[in-house]
């Protein structure tokens, strides 16, 4: 990424989450005249929230990591697996300028349309926002419609920051089911699948009756254990991670994963892994919930009124921790069936990525849940399941080069706007481009001010 000293910094700045939102806690708390000890007391804890979320994740990155080679070995698949981190690794080496201009621009202009419209969500979710900064990039610098210099800054930061303002729009309802408040809202870059997900739970659930939660399943008194939620997590993952790892077979996973451990006690190690990083996750989220949302409100009271923080996915993962596991399975299956179905069809097969599968089908899941309770989490987190493996593979053709790269993105917002844009592009040039900028944000200023007129009625 060759970008000059300080603009590589500010970009490592926006895109580490934990030192991002402390300096927005920051921001707030000095904005409400906090006390010094106050002050010191809400950014340390936010920051030190942060850093155990992160953690938690990393633990369960580790622990997938080797599932999903020994799946893919174990059934002799070979494909693309969608992976953010990967295509952004090999996209910042050409486009890390125009992505950190655009991320800057981006995250300016989410602040203005907080600030100016009813689209009161400041996007907090750093790293996301670089990969929809470096995404636009790539999608708009194409050979076939050209963006450079100053129009690519300006029509990528508008582009990013619709995306940062709209996504946690739509989802703000279903938030609001599942947290019990409008003081937090989801600043993850796959909101279209949680949408269809909750869309989907009230398919099965039309007259929003009470229904069967996920957290309200009846076990058997011998089997009570299991509603502790890392219990149930734990067991299953290391049923799953060995019936994997015999499939694979004991001597490839010794060999190629577990350094000569029996590939029996090296699964039922990582399944309890797995259910270790989502119980750190959950500690760290409810860290930064006791934190972030009363400092915020120094920035939605004095600085962008009614302005509400949209915060990484695993923020509902409290709300419904066994849905959270219900989510990814059911989504990893919807995977494995798009694969087959590709198979059949003879494109490109996208392989189900097990970290995305994981963070985003349990979203899914919760969202599900919220509005369709164990039915909605079923077949809303298969349904995204489905929606994340056909959509980078339609989005590849669009991304020059690096649909080639072996990778791709993986979460639904990302490749649903590389497919508008990078449509619009192709058929009707930067003017189409442009045109539909200008036309998405005049709808957005057009829908404030009706809202206002409704009002004063």
């Amino acid at each position: 990424m060759n970008t000059n000293p300080i603009i590589k910094l500010l970009v490592d700045i926006a895109s580490t989450p934990a030192i991002l939102v402390s300096l927005i806690a920051l921001l707030g708390l000095v904005l409400q005249k906090k006390g010094t000890a106050d002050t010191i007391k809400g950014v340390v804890k936010t920051f030190i929230g942060f850093l155990v979320l992160s953690a938690g994740a990393d633990v369960v990155v580790g622990s997938l990591s080797p599932f999903g080679a020994m799946f893919e070995h174990a059934f002799n698949v070979q494909g693309v697996v969608p992976n953010n981190e990967a295509v952004i690794a090999i996209a910042l080496k050409d486009y890390g300028t125009d992505t950190a201009i655009i991320m800057f621009l981006g995250m300016v202009f989410n602040m203005v349309f907080a600030r100016f419209t009813k689209f009161k969500h400041i996007f907090l979710t750093g790293h996301h926002t670089l990969y929809m900064a470096c995404m636009i990039a790539v999608i708009l610098a194409v050979p076939a419609i050209g963006f450079t210099g100053i129009p690519l800054y300006l029509v990528g930061g508008l582009i990013l920051a619709l995306v940062m303002s709209l996504s946690p729009y739509f989802l703000q309802p279903f938030m609001k089911k599942i947290t019990g408040t409008d003081s937090v809202g989801l600043g993850h870059f796959s909101g279209a699948t949680y949408w269809l997900s909750a869309v989907v739970g009230k398919l099965v659930n039309p007259k929003g009756e009470k229904v069967t939660s996920t957290e309200d399943v009846n076990f058997p008194k011998s089997l009570a254990f299991l509603r502790d939620s890392t219990v149930s997590i734990a067991l299953t993952m290391m049923v799953i991670y060995i019936i994997v790892a015999l499939a694979a077979g004991p001597a490839w996973v010794e060999e190629t994963y577990s350094g000569g451990v029996n590939a029996v006690i090296f699964a039922f190690t990582q399944g309890g892994k797995f259910a270790a990083g989502v119980y750190v996750i959950l500690a760290g989220v409810r860290l930064i919930l006791a934190e972030i949302v009363p400092a915020f409100k120094g920035i939605s009271e004095k600085l962008v009124p009614n302005a509400i923080p949209a915060l990484d996915c695993p923020v509902v993962f409290p709300y419904a921790p066994n849905a959270v596991l219900i989510g990814f399975f059911s989504s990893f299956l919807g995977g494995i069936v798009s694969m087959l179905i590709m198979g059949a069809m003879g494109t490109t097969i996208i392989l189900p990525g097990v970290v995305p599968h994981f963070f985003v089908g349990a979203t899914a899941g919760v969202f599900g849940n919220s509005t369709g309770g164990l039915k909605g989490a079923l077949l809303g987190s298969f349904a995204n399941g489905v929606a994340i493996s056909f959509l980078p593979l339609w989005m590849m053709p669009l991304m020059g080069s690096l649909g080639n790269a072996g990778s791709t993105f993986s979460d639904a917002d990302f490749t649903l706007v590389g497919i508008l844009f990078g449509n619009l592009g192709l058929s009707a040039g930067q003017i189409g481009v442009i045109g539909g900028v200008v036309v998405i944000v005049a709808l957005m200023f057009a829908a404030t001010f009706m809202g206002k007129s409704k009002n004063k009625a």
